[in-house]
């Protein structure tokens, strides 16, 4: 059995509506057994696959997302965020930008960003007069800058897979995360004024904005603190993570007081299962990456994108179409495992920095987020405002155009990407 019918197998187990970690599992274990390998290399391989430091990130930020959701943190994020802004044309959705960028540097995922604040911002902005689906979408939007803006629980995974340093890669994605902020801003104000988008009916004053401010501080503090420590080098990823859930469990039970026992149980409920389906997923990859490996297909696909060209920027723009369709098909973390192997040794050889391949494969995933039939963030943006698939699918849309921008910016001037973490290490 040799790569190409491993790939295949995939393939024809994904066509046949086979989960994609089973997929994976599936087509790596019929490698080993017709290969003759030693079965017990399979138990190994899935074992070592889960078996790293850098991975307790992704648990533990699981739990403090999980957590933050119900410790009062997200009301007070927004209610700050909301009289700040004031009665600006379209300041609600303006707002929704800004707490889903706060609210980044504590979660680390942008299903969290819409479980999360969604329920609140998607409401509020309902009784101001947005209409369902535009609210949704904005919210889904917005929440594609949590996986880029540090902490991130997908630049961790990829930093583990490809091997390079992950307090790089999470500094890395800084300043892309203020550039999607940035543009999805600019095209809220635009729609704004081209929509009569709705408005607070009245200024809040200095005394209203800054009680507000002093009790969403602790909370406003706690991205300062994360990022601040990642930056000085205080903080590996891991590190990050637990300041993060010890921070969460202060606020919660000490400081807002709205987290009880029972909450904090179910909580770690909620963590479990979803920390469970992501180490499946990440075992099962690895049984598929050793098959891929051992028939060495990595260094043919390198050979085969170094035959269309040894043009850097050329290749960036191949794999950005290919993860594109991949992002439209394919549960971002899967993604991820199945094609960093792949890609990063190819794109390394015609000189694309890991790290800068890192942001740019992470922001393409997330836009696929966006984009049916396997993008999470429209159903779970569907499920958690009441409104129909199809009208979120159809007001999302324009939302589109900032994002796709913002990864044409990233991968032409990788400087964005590579020019902080170089500068402080």
């Amino acid at each position: 059995m040799n790569g190409i019918e491993v790939v295949g197998l995939f393939l024809l187990l994904l066509a046949l509506s086979v989960p994609l970690s089973v997929s994976m599992g599936i087509a790596g274990i019929a490698y080993i057994v017709i290969s003759g390998i030693p079965i017990s290399v399979i138990a190994q391989r899935m074992g070592n696959g889960v078996n790293s430091f850098p991975l307790l990130a992704v648990p533990v930020f699981i739990f403090a997302g999980c957590l933050l959701n119900t410790s009062g943190i997200t009301t007070r994020i927004f209610d700050f965020a909301k009289r700040l802004i004031g009665p600006i044309r379209g300041g609600l959705a303006q707002v929704n930008v800004i707490a889903s960028l706060i609210f980044s540097g504590i979660s680390g995922a942008a299903l969290a960003d819409i479980g999360g604040l969604g329920q609140i911002e998607i409401k509020a902005m309902e009784e101001q007069g947005y209409k369902l689906e535009s609210a949704a979408a904005i919210t889904a939007a917005s929440a594609t800058i949590g996986p880029i803006f540090p902490p991130s629980i997908p630049l961790i995974i990829y930093g583990t897979v490809a091997e390079v340093s992950g307090v790089k890669l999470l500094i890395a994605g800084v300043i892309p995360g203020l550039l999607i902020t940035l543009l999805l801003m600019l095209q809220i104000g635009y729609f704004a004024r081209k929509y009569s988008f709705p408005a607070e009916s009245r200024a809040y004053n200095v005394k209203e904005v800054f009680n507000a401010f002093r009790k969403a501080l602790p909370a406003l503090l706690a991205p300062v603190i994360l990022v601040g420590g990642l930056l000085s080098g205080f903080f590996s990823p891991t590190e990050v993570a637990a300041v993060t859930v010890f921070y969460g469990l202060i606020l919660g039970k000490f400081v807002y007081k709205e987290l009880t026992w029972q909450q904090l149980a179910e909580v770690g409920r909620q963590s479990i299962r979803q920390t469970a389906n992501i180490m499946f997923i990440i075992s099962s990859a690895a049984i598929f990456a050793f098959a891929l490996t051992v028939e060495q297909v990595h260094v043919q696909m390198a050979d085969m994108l170094l035959g269309i060209s040894k043009n850097p920027v050329i290749l960036l723009l191949i794999v950005n179409l290919l993860l594109l369709v991949v992002g439209m098909i394919m549960e971002t973390i899967a993604a991820i495992l199945v094609l960093t192997p792949l890609l990063v040794p190819a794109l390394s050889q015609a000189g694309v920095d890991p790290i800068h391949l890192g942001i740019v494969m992470v922001l393409n995933l997330m836009i696929g987020l966006l984009t049916p039939p396997v993008g999470m963030s429209l159903y779970m943006v569907s499920i958690v405002s009441g409104a129909p698939i199809e009208k979120v699918i159809r007001a999302v849309l324009p939302y589109f155009l900032p994002l796709i921008l913002s990864l044409i910016i990233v991968t032409l001037f990788p400087k964005i990407s590579i020019w902080l973490p170089g500068l402080l290490f």
